[in-house]
């Protein structure tokens, strides 16, 4: 069911995306020659090949989610990632992710060195992070 509500998201952004190709068509070649403006077929089909290349151009970032997407540098990039405890968490303490040091806060009470926890936000440049279920 997931995967159909996505696909459905993924289909009305990409009808959002062509929505200025379909009025611009219309405008160009119904509308205005209804009242007697007649703009050339060359013309008319250069301006919707440009709107359509600007949407070649945006689509692979808007139908893949674009601004919805984590960030993938600094600490917020960390989110959902495994750290292993350092410097027991009680609640404060160390713990070491992709080879650097971090200072953390455990959400859940303590954790002792050398368990996993996983993080789950960021408080300034502090990692919150919870215990691993087992």
């Amino acid at each position: 069911m997931a995967l159909a509500g996505r696909q459905g998201v993924r289909f009305f952004k990409f009808i959002a995306l062509i929505a200025d190709e379909i009025v611009v068509a219309v405008a160009l070649l119904i509308l205005l020659p209804a009242v007697g403006i007649n703009v050339p077929l060359p013309i008319s089909g250069l301006i919707l090949i440009f709107l359509l290349a600007k949407d070649f151009l945006i689509a692979p970032y808007v139908l893949r989610g674009g601004l919805e997407k984590a960030p993938e540098v600094g600490p917020e990039a960390l989110r959902g990632k495994e750290a292993i405890v350092v410097e027991d968490l009680s609640p404060e303490g160390l713990v070491k992710i992709d080879g650097e040091l971090w200072r953390a806060e455990c959400l859940d009470g303590t954790a002792k060195r050398g368990e996993r926890v996983r993080v789950v936000g960021v408080k300034g440049t502090k990692l919150l992070v919870e215990r691993r279920e087992r």
